[in-house]
């Protein structure tokens, strides 16, 4: 190979490095220092069109890694500008899932690439764990060829109800109840009331409406939904509505022959994480999926880190010319009002 040849190869090379050290420095990283998740990495992805999720996912990666030590890598829906747009089909940096132990999903209606894709696919052929919020349980649609199987309305039977029902246990199910003016307490199953994910967990209301669930026959359902006459936690429970799950486990066959662990709640937007008792599941969540539920306690430490300044959530809503770096660190708020 002729010295020139050899020179233009390495060149590229060297820009291809660049480019990819440059990609990956834009991703939001909260890096903990120690604790339990020491060594383990999160990755979370944050793209919705109403719930907000670009709020709630960064506040529990930041918890997580200040708090327990996990390495949280959090990936958002962009605009052509690189700013946070909610539903964006463009998610730079799922590059980062490949080096995943845990994915934390709160996304809907996504149609990604095929490259996109690809990456999330491999990560599920692995069995590794999964968290899903709200919803997530139609986190894919519009989808076509290799990965239609995803789509939240998929109907072949090899994959029906997509990655929702397959993988988390349930698709897009319909509202419960009228969402935006009933709000949703999280009752816990009895039989299910020693289980380790509710340790230290009471008291859950949700401002999100209920959904209308009914999850795959192999999900332990932890609390069922009890729909609300108004916004408020300590209003009148709507009668008419019987209790359906809203949050349960289970475990996912992967092509590889691992199982992999999953938690699934149909509550999830960014007030309702204010919620110290919805909060507490949701970390305690994370804990079980990645088979670390010894460290669970039922007086860990959920607290925000740094300021968390919820948007009531709707369509249109949301955060308006930020970049996902304008919250890194611990201290800046999620979001600035």
């Amino acid at each position: 190979m002729s010295r020139i040849a050899s020179s233009f190869i390495l060149l590229i090379a060297t820009f291809f490095f660049a480019a990819n050290s440059m990609a990956a420095d834009k991703n939001l990283v909260y890096q903990g220092d120690a604790g339990p998740g020491e060594g383990k990495h999160i990755v979370f992805i944050a793209s919705d069109h109403e719930y907000c999720s670009e709020e709630a996912v960064p506040a529990i990666a930041r918890i997580m890694a200040k708090r327990y030590g996990f390495k949280c890598t959090v990936l958002f829906g962009l605009d052509e500008k690189g700013h946070i747009k909610t539903g964006s089909n463009n998610i730079p940096g799922i590059e980062a899932l490949d080096t995943a132990d845990m994915l934390f999903l709160g996304v809907r209606f996504l149609t990604p690439n095929d490259q996109w894709m690809e990456h999330f696919e491999n990560y599920l052929n692995a069995g590794k764990p999964v968290l899903g919020l709200r919803t997530t349980t139609h986190a894919f649609s519009n989808l076509k060829g290799k990965y239609k199987k995803y789509n939240y309305n998929y109907t072949g039977k090899d994959f029906t109800g997509g990655f929702g029902r397959q993988v988390l246990g349930e698709t897009w199910a319909g509202h419960y109840g009228h969402n935006h003016k009933c709000s949703t307490q999280l009752d816990i199953v009895s039989e299910q009331a020693k289980h380790i994910v509710l340790a230290g967990v009471k008291d859950m209301h949700t401002k999100a409406g209920a959904y209308s669930a009914a999850p795959m026959p192999n999900s332990v359902v932890l609390a069922n939904c009890q729909v609300l006459t108004t916004m408020e936690q300590n209003s009148a429970p709507l009668t008419s509505k019987a209790p359906k799950p809203a949050l349960w486990l289970r475990t996912y066959k992967s092509v590889s022959g691992k199982e992999g662990r999953v938690f699934c709640s149909t509550q999830g937007a960014s007030e309702d994480i204010v919620n110290e008792g919805f909060r507490r599941a949701i970390i305690n969540g994370v804990f079980w999926c990645m088979g670390l539920e010894s460290y669970i306690r039922p007086n860990m430490n959920v607290d925000f880190v740094g300021p968390y300044n919820p948007t009531t959530f709707s369509f249109g809503r949301g955060v308006k010319n930020t970049f996902p770096l304008d919250i890194q660190g611990w201290d800046t708020p999620i979001f600035k009002k």
